[in-house]
């Protein structure tokens, strides 16, 4: 299977189960309200923190050993070894301090905490062994079972008047579910489980202990903005941050899908010292990591309120904090790319002084801008420190492999970007002038396909690049784009 069409079917797989996520959260968030969602995200913030814990880079280690292809059976059962270990530790722990638990979620909900953590951490190893395996499409159509798993039994939960708890119940289910099947494909494709010797958990530590920080970038990116806004605001407003993010993170989307996509491959690439391949794999990675992220940006300023009342009338009022987390996505979309290079082609302590940085300034960054200016500062404090480390890790790279920046692609999703966002502010301004529709999902609806079909129709037009891509990862001919 292309490499391309693999992206795609993981890409395809991750929108479908993200479309049904945002769904479920709308319902949520007019059944329930934005306090309740804030309870959910804030413990989804402390499990998120809590795994990087019970995997300590593990889940990199599993798949970069794995893909490499020797003894899989042994590093696949050392790794689950130490992850369960390191779990029934936090479990001790979570149990002893229940008390400050609950004051602080504002939910008494230590119970759920700890079976959502050891369900994240089963995922977590399912799709490290998925992954180092090289059936990433697998992992990716795992997506939607378990987003829409959960959806379905959050929104029935909601409906017969569960409240918080049926959120927490949904998540676990969802989980389950996908650690079962994706448990499945793993027995069929992993050879026999072989008894671990002491060289196995060595490798895996010694990957693992540069790794551990690329887990807690990853959570920080997504949470740390939250747990911190979890002591200054209500969690009313934390559920509309929350809506925000899960609208900027849906644009992130394919850019995830790439790097998960092209690691096993720059893996394999970097085993056989093949560095001229390795640079043409990171050039097209930049070339495609802001493919929806930079239309994602103009959409996301010009629509952002009207997207937001969808959720509720309360909602509207982060559709500043939209557009900066955006911003913020966007340029993680390229960071993630660079990173996944370092990691792959063995490099992790490289992979580690850029997460170290991030770190570093999203903490301080975060209790400084949340302290002075509130859900702004959030926002901002992510989006600055994720551009800082992206300065270093195209530094770190670029030390390394010889490659250049797609500077006219990239160049050229801008230029389309700008004429969808005429199009889109036309059409905004006409429904608003003359109330065409008078409906706000609608215009939504509308305003967004119109803006996506401009895009793409003038990318295809100017970008050989992109007719090339699209014609190769096609399952069939196109002859216009075959005669471009």
């Amino acid at each position: 299977m292309r490499l391309g069409q693999t992206s795609i079917i993981y890409f395809l797989s991750k929108l479908f189960a993200s479309a049904l996520g945002f769904l479920a959260t709308i319902y949520i968030a007019r059944m329930l309200g934005p306090g309740p969602l804030g309870v959910y995200h804030v413990v989804l913030g402390l499990v998120s923190w809590l795994a990087i814990v019970g995997k300590v880079g593990l889940s990199g280690a599993i798949s970069k050993r794995i893909s490499e292809g020797e003894e899989r059976g042994a590093y696949a059962l050392a790794g689950a070894t130490i992850i369960l270990g390191l779990f029934i530790l936090i479990t001790c722990g979570l149990l002893l301090f229940r008390s400050y638990i609950t004051a602080y979620v504002g939910y008494p909900a230590t119970g759920y905490i700890v079976v959502i953590l050891l369900i994240v951490l089963l995922k977590s190893l399912v799709n490290a062994l998925l992954v180092g395996l090289h059936l990433v499409h697998v992992s990716g159509v795992l997506s939607p079972v378990r987003t829409g798993t959960r959806a379905l039994f959050q929104i029935a939960l909601v409906a017969a008047s569960a409240g918080t708890a049926g959120l927490f119940v949904g998540h676990i289910v969802g989980f389950g579910l996908v650690v079962v099947i994706g448990g499945y494909f793993i027995a069929r494709n992993l050879p026999d489980l072989s008894r671990p010797e002491r060289r196995h958990f060595q490798r895996l530590v010694d990957f693992a202990k540069f790794s551990w920080l690329g887990s807690l970038q990853s959570q920080m990116f997504s949470y740390t903005d939250i747990i911190v806004l979890g002591v200054f605001v209500s969690s009313g407003l934390i559920g509309v941050y929350a809506a925000a993010w899960n609208i900027a993170e849906f644009l992130i989307l394919f850019s995830g899908a790439l790097s998960s996509t092209l690691f096993p491959e720059m893996s394999s690439l970097s085993a056989e010292k093949d560095s001229q391949a390795v640079a043409r794999i990171v050039e097209q990675s930049l070339s495609f990591g802001g493919l929806f992220l930079i239309p994602g940006l103009f959409g996301g300023a010009l629509l952002g309120e009207r997207i937001l009342r969808i959720y509720g009338p309360e909602f509207p009022k982060g559709a500043t904090v939209l557009t900066v987390l955006i911003v913020a996505n966007l340029l993680m979309g390229y960071q993630n790319q660079l990173l996944n290079t370092l990691n792959a082609i063995d490099r992790p302590d490289l992979a580690f002084q850029v997460n170290l940085v991030f770190v570093g300034t999203n903490i301080a960054l975060n209790i400084a801008l949340i302290y002075l200016y509130g859900w702004i500062g959030a926002a901002v404090a992510t989006a600055a420190s994720v551009a800082a480390s992206l300065v270093l890790a195209y530094y770190q790279v670029d030390a390394i492999i010889d490659f250049e920046v797609p500077t006219r692609e990239i160049a050229k999703q801008w230029f389309a970007a700008v004429l969808m966002g005429g199009v889109v502010y036309t059409g905004l301004r006409a429904e608003s002038t003359y109330g065409l529709l008078n409906h706000n999902v609608a215009t939504v609806g509308i305003l967004v396909i119109l803006g996506a079909g401009v895009y793409f129709a003038v990318l295809l037009a100017i970008s050989m690049e992109f007719r090339t891509a699209v014609d190769q990862n096609m399952p069939f001919d196109l002859p216009l784009l075959s005669s471009a």
